[in-house]
């Protein structure tokens, strides 16, 4: 995890989640631990190489954890963190004010 953070918390949290793609990684880890072609499926259009890019980049910053099954073929499953849980209440408030503005614009 990067020591060097920004002085300003507003440019550490959007440093840690301002792609789009983790935003969309931990709505869907919010519901509980998944593996990885689960995680393809629920957040769409993603290729395989920039979901796991933004996977080890996440876990790499401690928002989620990756267990691997000494399997064949192996088993991959990704949980968050209790850092990772942690930005529920954002993901939370960015709901409710993109419901609001659909509703605004629609």
């Amino acid at each position: 995890m990067e020591k060097n953070l920004p002085a300003c918390p507003v440019e550490t949290t959007l440093m840690l989640i301002s792609d789009r793609w983790k935003v969309l990684i931990i709505r869907d880890l919010l519901e509980g631990t998944k593996r990885f072609g689960e995680l393809k499926k629920s957040v769409g259009n993603i290729s395989q190489k920039v979901l796991t890019a933004n996977l080890r980049s996440m876990e790499d910053r401690g928002l989620l954890t990756r267990k691997v099954y000494p399997e064949v073929p192996p088993r991959v499953e990704y949980t968050l963190t209790e850092t990772g849980l942690s930005l529920k209440p954002i993901l939370d408030a960015m709901f409710l004010w993109g419901t609001e503005y659909k509703k605004k614009n629609s």
